[in-house]
């Protein structure tokens, strides 16, 4: 997911109602529909690679809510990505998100198939990373049984999520065992700052425990951002360190463009520098309409430059 570094995050109570097409509303209900399709021409980073058609989100997403009076709404959202499909994988589950929720005031509560709070961070600017987003991402950021707690006040944005040690239908454990997630974001005149936290303990074996720090500042046309994560091990007493540094660019009010470098370092084995370069025009009269290009690379032995080119529709 690219993500917005210099705002803080939209919570899942305002997921709902950003770029979305209302459809629907009478007597305290409404339906909303978001899309965002993106079609690139790719070739990845690595050696001897070739270029191919990449279908990176063909998302519909649908969001329901009902005002219950006294500040409380109900909500639900269900949402699709058929991406794998076009892509060719042998998958059956084209459902991305699937939950129901109670908002109140500036705190909600969801449950069901959902995004892990540590989905929320993180600076890069790339439209395909060559390294993990970031170590949360590396991990894991989203399961099916989720628990989800969102408070979002004036500048400060909260989230907590469990995911449970549940039994799939079938009744067999599920392999990824239990998530712990925090996140929390500032934002003080035009300074973002964050910081996440998350617990993965698995059905065997030790937990995994995360922490990312990031900043952003935000200078009006420029703006800058870092991120640190770092993954302990416990089944190798081992981390594992990645960090982020990007920079966007408005040359235009229709052309942005970004820069960004990633390392990642595993104790006990070489550390992996990247890079990446993108630039995106938004069409004048329908800014929900874009092309972009990107170039990326690493330092990996006998590894070849990437690129891709595509375009993006959403509403």
């Amino acid at each position: 997911m690219k993500k917005l570094f210099l705002a803080v995050a939209v919570s899942t109570m305002a997921a709902g109602s950003v770029n979305a097409a209302t459809i629907y509303e009478k007597d305290g209900f409404v339906y909303k529909l978001n899309g965002d399709f993106q079609v690139q021409l790719r070739k990845k980073t690595g050696n001897d690679t070739s270029e191919y058609v990449d279908f990176d989100d063909l998302e519909l997403k649908n969001y329901v809510s009902y005002d219950l009076n006294n500040d409380m709404k109900a909500f639900g959202r269900l949402d699709f990505d058929l991406k794998d499909h076009a892509n060719g994988k042998d998958v059956n589950k084209p459902i991305e998100e699937a939950y129901l929720g109670i908002q109140y005031g500036a705190t909600s509560f969801s449950f069901g198939k959902q995004n892990f709070a540590s989905d929320e961070f993180g600076v890069e600017e790339a439209y395909e990373v060559p390294l993990e987003d970031d170590q949360f991402a590396a991990v894991g950021t989203d399961g099916d049984d989720t628990l989800r707690v969102d408070i979002e006040l004036d500048n400060v944005y909260i989230a907590a999520s469990y995911e449970l040690e549940a039994k799939d239908k079938t009744g067999s454990t599920a392999i990824a065992g239990e998530f712990i997630d925090l996140f929390v974001s500032t934002e003080i005149t035009g300074l973002t700052l964050a910081a996440a936290y998350q617990q993965h303990s698995p059905l065997a074996g030790e937990s995994l425990d995360t922490w990312g720090l990031s900043a952003g500042y935000d200078f009006g046309i420029f703006g800058l951002a870092a991120d640190y994560s770092v993954t302990d091990d416990g089944n190798t007493d081992q981390e594992t360190t990645l960090y982020n540094v990007a920079a966007t660019f408005d040359v235009a009010s229709t052309t942005g463009v970004a820069i960004g470098m990633q390392n990642q370092e595993p104790d006990g084995s070489d550390d992996v520098t990247a890079w990446y370069a993108n630039v995106t025009y938004k069409f004048p009269t329908q800014k929900n309409v874009s092309v972009f290009a990107e170039v990326a690379d690493t330092d990996k032995d006998n590894a070849d430059m990437g690129f891709l080119a595509g375009m993006r529709v959403k509403f």
